[in-house]
């Protein structure tokens, strides 16, 4: 037998792209096949981080040799949003033995994940990525962890969020904003370690010349960050390798050495995006996303946790159309970076009917959009329509690996009317095809938080001892 992953029907159809196929859809409709056939088996996936935290995913596959394809299809797809979501140089798979031997090739040198387990994950963790075939049994058990972090306004701070199209920076004095700035930027393509120091030191002191002292520093930034060095960011994808260790790995140290040893925190974009969330709803189980040049994304846990999970939900698979669009960097297709990004925007512009000068970067792009929405332009609305499902059929699949109670959404898409359709179709995704999601709060901050909210949660980041 075979399901045919790209062969489910939503209930909502994005207008611009009818032939998404939520993966969140073929992962439930595999799972009811599997369950009504009476010859499912165990199958538990874990993966292992570099500190030996471990998370665990435990689900049923097919009997070998009743559906190997579906079963190879589901499986690979769940590892590598596992991957990428918790994080680990260590798979464990639990089950039948050719499921993980297939998992094995796929992820190694050469295999067609090569770049998420060797490029990424092995890179991370400084190990070599490693896949272990195993009995459902054989699989070790879960261990977690969380920190407490961020919340801190006391005295004089700066806080400074990292993108690839602008940075913003905050001077916030005792929990107050007293200056905010924003700078369009291009660091992805620089080969030159030099023009990020000089743009975020530019940043830095923009900000202090706005309070008597600076008596910490805290950073968002798009990337993977262990201790304040840094692991993998798109931002410093175009720094040589060996200028990178010699450069980039340490930079916020040599940073906060030049700043007279204050304290410093750098945190993933996408965590700061659900502390902020946290921070303005005065509650917790909150995901944080946010669609910029790339699809950002962060949790806080139901106790007011950042766990060390990864969060890259930017290459977690959401769609399962064998004819998705591929992620630029990994290769692979149906990536969340194309369905919830500025990304997004340029790769609709066209089947929205809209002629844009194709020499524009997508920043500029997205604002041509924009000022199409504001005009009443019936063109743009699609966009964000689509936009909308896309979002809701994600963050529908995300509760399948994190528990919800509130949705924050923010990034440059988001700003202006559009920013309000995608919120409400999303809503209308999981209250007609999740009816058991539809709790899950999904809301925008206000304009000004959507922009630079983002810099002022990182003020918060450290502790002033």
């Amino acid at each position: 037998m075979t399901l045919q992953f790209n062969q489910v029907t939503p209930k909502v159809v994005p207008p611009l792209d009818p032939g998404f196929a939520p993966l969140v859809l073929a992962n439930r409709q595999y799972r009811e096949a599997v369950k009504a056939s009476g010859k499912g088996v165990p199958l538990v996936i874990a993966v292992e981080r570099g500190d030996g935290t471990r998370s665990r995913y435990e689900t049923a596959v097919f009997q070998t040799g009743t559906a190997d394809a579906d079963n190879l299809r589901y499986v690979e797809r769940l590892v590598k949003t596992l991957l990428w979501a918790r994080g680990g140089w260590k798979v464990y798979v639990g089950g039948p033995k050719e499921i993980g031997e297939a998992i094995r090739t796929t992820y190694t040198a050469g295999g067609e994940r090569a770049f998420d387990a060797v490029d990424v994950m092995g890179r991370i963790y400084e190990r070599k990525f490693t896949v272990m075939v195993c009995l459902a049994e054989e699989v070790p058990a879960a261990s977690e962890s969380t920190v407490a972090v961020g919340g801190h306004l006391d005295g004089c701070r700066i806080g400074l969020d990292l993108g690839a199209s602008d940075r913003k920076v905050a001077a916030v004095v005792d929990g107050e904003e007293v200056y905010s700035e924003e700078v369009v930027w291009d660091p992805r393509p620089q080969k030159d370690p030099q023009y990020h120091y000089d743009g975020i030191m530019a940043a830095l002191k923009s900000a202090a010349a706005h309070m008597p002292r600076v008596d910490a520093i805290g950073v968002s930034s798009a990337g993977v960050y262990v201790n304040n060095r840094v692991r993998i960011a798109s931002l410093f994808r175009g720094i040589p390798l060996h200028l990178f260790e010699s450069k980039i790995r340490d930079l916020f140290l040599d940073m906060q050495q030049a700043w007279g040893g204050i304290p410093l925190e750098v945190v993933n974009d996408g965590d700061v995006t659900a502390l902020a969330g946290a921070m303005s709803l005065g509650d917790n189980a909150v995901i944080g996303v946010a669609l910029g040049s790339s699809e950002a994304a962060g949790y806080v846990t139901p106790e007011g946790l950042i766990t060390n999970w990864l969060n890259e939900l930017a290459f977690v698979p959401i769609d399962a159309n064998p004819n998705a669009p591929a992620d630029e960097w990994s290769g692979d297709i149906g990536c969340g970076v194309q369905y919830l990004s500025q990304q997004c925007v340029g790769r609709l512009i066209g089947p929205a009917g809209i002629t844009v000068d194709e020499k524009l970067g997508l920043p500029e792009k997205l604002k041509e959009v924009q000022k199409l929405m504001a005009a009443g332009d019936k063109r743009a609305a699609p966009i964000y329509e689509t936009i909308g499902v896309y979002l809701g059929y994600a963050l529908a699949y995300y509760a399948d690996f994190y528990q919800i109670k509130h949705a924050l959404v923010l990034g440059r898409v988001t700003s202006g009317e559009g920013g309000n359709i995608v919120i409400r179709v999303a809503q209308e995704v999981l209250a007609k095809e999740f009816p058991e999601l539809a709790g899950i709060q999904v809301a925008l901050p206000d304009e000004k938080s959507r922009r630079v909210g983002q810099a002022i949660a990182a003020a918060s980041l450290p502790a002033i001892k």
